[in-house]
């Protein structure tokens, strides 16, 4: 299929290893969060907090984060460009949303007479809040939805990535309790470029189920 897009994703793949001399360019970086923060979710609740880690100090406070289990994703850490920890709200409340009604009135989206009525959608949060407040299996739907735009507007931008689901969420959350404030951290995102001639993964061919095992058209 002869398409910009198509091209793109069949290039993307899980680098495997990264070259630690190159640099993910300032501009790339720039289009790159403005992808993420325009990224969709339910209600526009945007339950999320994305934490860039660049600095050495930082790398190595997520690389010590590894002393338990899966030690196979330690190397990305300090190896790739940077490593992004993609996190939720567990507890999303009214007030949470009220950020979200107050900047569309800001934007022009929202007539501020109308304020009352904006709050109206909050009703699916509530439909995801357990009697304790936690809205955990919404909001982490949420963040997988910005997880999934992110991997698109990389793979566009020719970046290479890896989706870390193998961290070790306990210890991330202690090590970067300050920069998360409560939120939870079930993925984090290595980016920068593939490593030429120690990515095997770069020279495997590119497979998928056919189009007739996963689409039903009626």
């Amino acid at each position: 299929m002869p398409h910009s897009i198509i091209d793109d994703l069949n290039d993307r793949y899980t680098c495997k290893k990264y070259d630690p001399s190159k640099r993910v360019p300032q501009k790339d970086l720039e289009v790159l969060y403005e992808a993420m923060r325009l990224s969709a979710s339910s209600i526009n609740s945007q339950p999320w907090k994305f934490i860039v880690i660049e600095s050495y100090e930082a790398k190595q406070r997520m690389y010590n984060t590894f002393a338990n289990k899966y030690q196979f994703n330690q190397q990305h850490i300090l190896e790739s460009s940077q490593v992004i920890l993609f996190a939720h709200n567990p507890h999303y409340n009214r007030e949470d949303y009220a950020r979200v009604v107050d900047k569309g009135i800001e934007d022009g989206r929202t007539k501020s007479e109308e304020r009352a009525q904006a709050f109206g959608s909050f009703v699916f949060a509530e439909m995801n809040t357990d009697e304790q407040g936690d809205t955990s299996a919404w909001t982490k739907a949420q963040l997988y939805l910005a997880l999934g735009n992110t991997l698109h507007t990389l793979a566009r931008l020719k970046i290479d990535s890896t989706c870390l689901e193998g961290i070790d969420s306990a210890l991330v959350e202690e090590a970067f309790k300050e920069e998360l404030e409560g939120y939870k951290c079930p993925v984090a995102l290595a980016i920068g470029y593939h490593h030429e001639t120690e990515d095997f993964n770069a020279r495997l061919p590119k497979t998928r189920l056919s189009p007739e095992n996963i689409f039903v058209h009626v």
